[in-house]
Order: C-alpha cells, then structure tokens, then sequence
C-alpha cells in the first residue's frame, strides 16, 4: 500500500462541465466536483459511471474532488496530484528499483525555461525527473499518453533532451495509474508530435520509464502494481 484516502464518498458522473469541474450525483443530489486532471478523460467522464470523491474544504467553489473512476472491482486513480504524492512515497520507501538510493531534493526544479517535477539526487548524481499521467487505456492491457494535444507536455520532453545533449541526466516517468495494465506505450494521435519526441528523447539518453498504481475501494486506498512497467516505443 502506497497512500490511505479517508472519508471517501462514492458518486456517479452525469457529465463534464469544463476542464476543472465535473457535475456528479451524490446520494441522490447533485454536485459539482473539482478535477485537476485536464485530459480528456474520454473513456471515464462518462454518464453513469461510478466514481469517488472526497469533499472540498469550506470556501472552495465546488464541494468536492473527484479523484477515481470505478473499473471493475478496482478504479483509476486520475488525480494527478494524489498520483504523484503516491510517486514519492514509492520513492521514499525504495520500492521503485531504479530509483533505488535516490532521494528528492527539489520539486518544480528550474530546468531552461521550464519548471521540471522533480531533481533528484541518486547517490552524488543529479537528475532531472519529469512525470506524465497515463490515463488513457489502449486495447486491454496498454496505458497510453497523451490523450489530446499537449504544448506543455512538448516543452518539458524537450527540455529534458536538450539538458540530456549537453550531459546531464534525465528521465521521463509515464505513471499508468490503472489496473490491469501490462505496458505503456506512447498514443499515437493523442498529439503526433509527443510519441517523435519520447522516442528522440529515448535516443538521446534519456531514462524513459513507466510504473503502474490503482485505486482500491475496498480498501481506500492506492497500491503500487509494477514499479518497472515495460515501455513499448516501436
């Protein structure tokens, strides 16, 4: 177990209203419900379907956070920031075997003009680490990424690149946040210029990984599936 979640309220989607909030039902009311994940989410913001919640702080303008979308016994974890606290944890607690004896020593780290996720520090050696959300399901068995055009998402690939060129280390991490997932694989029209570039970057040295968690109901809590999920680039 990576992360416990408390006071977890099951709800069912009736639909996306804009990119930050969702428009749930909640024991018969409805509800507007925050989401921080800007995909597109096509294949889980769908009416009717399950999902969990847990309630906003007084004062915000939704009264909840959406953070899970049921997939049969177990769910999706899309909140990207509860994917990440469970990153770290998994770092923390070396669980991650590539990561083993690294330890973070700064989030949203300058890197060029961009703000990187996180700089490590893996035993005297520094490298930069920026994290991807693989959401989107391709077939059975496959987390892709991305699932619509991403300028953001460019900018950091290449960022990592060009500081990987100049000798620096560098890794891209695809967290397949998923059950039942067996591999991640770049998604081809999602944006067709981000599978060119996680390919390039693997060319030129950069460390591209991918792990794989889900959220379990029943326990309320998240779950490290596969810390060194295979990743298809062909």
């Amino acid at each position: 177990m990576l992360d416990r979640i408390e006071d977890v309220v099951e709800c069912s989607i009736i639909k996306r209203v804009n990119r930050f909030v969702v428009e749930v039902l909640v024991k018969n009311c409805h509800a507007m419900a925050h989401i921080n994940n800007t995909g597109r989410l096509s294949g889980y913001i769908v009416r009717g379907r399950k999902a969990y919640c847990v309630r906003n702080n007084p004062g915000r303008k939704t009264g909840y956070k959406l953070f899970a979308v049921s997939e049969e016994d177990l769910a999706v974890l899309i909140d990207t920031r509860m994917q990440m606290k469970a990153f770290e944890i998994a770092v923390y607690k070396n669980m991650i075997p590539w990561l083993k004896g690294c330890k973070i020593i700064r989030r949203n780290a300058k890197l060029g003009s961009s703000r990187i996720d996180y700089l490590f520090d893996c035993m005297g050696s520094r490298i930069y680490v920026e994290v991807k959300s693989a959401v989107l399901r391709g077939g059975k068995h496959y987390a892709m990424y991305p699932d619509c055009p991403t300028m953001r998402g460019r900018k950091h690939i290449n960022e990592i690149i060009n500081y990987v060129l100049n000798g620096g280390l560098g890794a891209i991490v695809f967290i397949a946040a998923m059950p039942y997932v067996k591999a991640f694989k770049p998604y081809e029209c999602g944006d067709p210029e981000v599978p060119t570039l996680i390919r390039r970057a693997y060319e030129a040295g950069v460390m591209v990984k991918a792990i794989s968690l889900y959220y379990d109901p029943q326990a309320s809590a998240v779950f490290l599936d596969d810390p060194d999920l295979e990743v298809e680039l062909d």
